[in-house]
């Protein structure tokens, strides 16, 4: 049986998605976009900032559904520049400081209104 997660301190999607589904201890987050949900528009600054955003809203989502970042297990990385890298993986690094997940890394064209960045993540209850 699937769960929908929803929760406020986390950006409203922004299409036809839920931020999250759990099933069988398994939860699957939508990929994260820079906006801050208090205000509902991007975070300013560059890659770093809008990083340590979209990590905040998934650390929110795995609050909401019960889990934590050493719940994660996989993580999918869409950068609109791969010259954004290394700065990227330096702020994502600081959420996995042990035991960090499996994870891929893309450069793309475009990412949904603008972003820099996009993550998503599958977390599973130990």
């Amino acid at each position: 049986m699937k769960k929908v997660i929803h929760t406020e301190n986390a950006p409203k999607a922004v299409g036809p998605y839920s931020q999250a589904i759990e099933t069988n201890g398994m939860l699957f987050i939508s990929g994260q976009i820079p906006i801050d949900p208090a205000t509902g528009k991007f975070v300013e600054g560059g890659i770093k900032e809008q990083t340590t955003q979209v990590m905040k809203n998934i650390g929110a989502i795995l609050t909401a559904a019960g889990y934590c970042y050493s719940d994660v297990v996989k993580s999918t990385c869409l950068l609109a520049d791969m010259a954004d890298f290394a700065a990227m993986n330096e702020v994502y690094g600081s959420f996995y400081t042990e035991n960090p997940p499996a994870r891929a890394a893309y450069g793309v064209v475009k990412l949904p209104l603008g972003a820099l960045v996009e993550i998503e993540t599958i977390a599973v209850k130990s």
